[in-house]
C-alpha cells in the first residue's frame, strides 16, 4: 500500500511494531515496508536494528514458525520450504534451524498420507499416467525424489 507522504521515523516504528506483532515476519518483508513508507536507507537500517533489539523481528523465530506452519497446514516438503526460506532471504543457520522443526516421523507419515490421496485420486487413469501425475504433484510439493520413488514403489504394491 503506498502512502500519500512519508511518516517520520517514530511513525513508521509504530506502524513497523503493529506489522510484526499482527504475525512473524522475514527482514525483507519488514525492510520493503519501511521503505514503502518513505525512509531511506539509514533510517530503514536503523529501525530494524531496533526491531530487533525489541525482539519483534526475530530470524530464526520467523523461520522455525514458517516451516512448521507450511509442513503442517500445506503439507510442503523440505525442499519447498528451504526454497521459500531462502527466496525471503533467510540465513542458511535460520533455515537449518527451521527444517529441524519437522519430525522425521511426521515428516514420511504425511508423505505417505498425501501419496495415497492423490494416487487413489488418480484411479482411473493408466498406470504410467498416475505414478507420473503423482511424482509430478510430490515434486511440487516439495518432496525429495528418493523419498517419492519409495512411496510410489510402495503405492505401486512392489517391494523395495
Amino acid at each position: 500500500m503506498a502512502y500519500p507522504k512519508s511518516l517520520t521515523p517514530e511513525q513508521a516504528l509504530q506502524k513497523a511494531r503493529h506489522y510484526c506483532g499482527y504475525q512473524e515476519r522475514c527482514h525483507q518483508e519488514v525492510k520493503e515496508k519501511l521503505y514503502g513508507f518513505g525512509l531511506h536507507k539509514t533510517q530503514v537500517e536503523q529501525l530494524l536494528s531496533q526491531l530487533i533489539e525489541e525482539d519483534y523481528l526475530n530470524e530464526e523465530r520467523f523461520a522455525r514458525q514458517f516451516a512448521g506452519g507450511k509442513f503442517r497446514m500445506k503439507n510442503w516438503g523440505r525442499n519447498r520450504i528451504q526454497n521459500e526460506l531462502k527466496q525471503r532471504q533467510v540465513s542458511d543457520y535460520c533455515i537449518r534451524k527451521a527444517m529441524k522443526e519437522i519430525p522425521d516421523d511426521d515428516y514420511q507419515a504425511t508423505l505417505d498420507k498425501i501419496a495415497s490421496v492423490k494416487w487413489e485420486s488418480l484411479a482411473d487413469s493408466a498406470k504410467l499416467v498416475r505414478v507420473k501425475k503423482t511424482q509430478d504433484y510430490l515434486l511440487y510439493k516439495g518432496y525429495e525424489w528418493e523419498n517419492i520413488q519409495a512411496v510410489i514403489k510402495k503405492l505401486q504394491g512392489r517391494p523395495d
